[in-house]
């Protein structure tokens, strides 16, 4: 029988040789470092960590970057099921709906905006990093208040088109809100 320094040994060797060990890349610690802090951490680090865009995410900008591309996806997804919604609803819902769908192609050209003032953020601060800055964190805001928006307007509507879109609309919001946070920790 292996003594026990020879069996720990044997087992720190297996751990460090093993897959998951090689899986913790500067890359992936980034996520996790970024994310653990977020309003929705567990969100935030299985979209990051699973998004293929955020394989590329070697600084904050990237991840802030790539955040903003899973948030502009399930904006997408979310407006076409509720465009798909509007033929097959009662005509109550099919205002509140509708107003929804405009939010959420309001969210859409916000969060490109966004996309487009990270992609121009220069290092070093000053004013014009200040101004992209502020500039992408107003859009992504705006966007979160879209996604609160659509939502008031299904306040007095039951059943079970409400249900469907809360669960939607609040994917979205959980990560835009994550975004937000990303973009909010380039400041640092």
């Amino acid at each position: 029988m292996p003594t026990p320094p020879l069996l720990l040994s044997l087992l720190l060797t297996l751990l460090i040789s093993s897959p998951t060990a090689a899986a913790a890349s500067p890359k992936h610690d980034l996520v996790r470092r970024s994310c653990v802090h977020a309003s929705y951490p567990d969100v935030c680090l299985r979209t990051l960590s699973s998004s293929s865009s955020s394989g590329a995410a070697a600084t904050p900008r990237d991840l802030a970057q790539a955040a903003v591309r899973v948030s502009l996806a399930h904006v997408q997804k979310a407006l076409e099921y509720l465009a798909a919604m509007k033929g097959s609803v009662a005509r109550r819902e099919q205002g509140a709906l509708s107003d929804c769908v405009e939010q959420m192609a309001d969210t859409m050209d916000e969060l490109r905006k966004t996309m487009s003032a990270l992609r121009k953020l220069r290092r070093g601060g000053g004013a014009e990093f200040r101004w992209q800055m502020s500039n992408a964190e107003t859009w992504v805001s705006a966007a979160l208040t879209n996604e609160e928006t659509c939502l008031d307007g299904f306040k007095e509507i039951d059943g079970e088109v409400r249900a469907d879109v809360r669960k939607k609309v609040t994917n979205v919001a959980r990560v835009t809100s994550n975004a937000l946070y990303l973009i909010n920790l380039l400041d640092d």
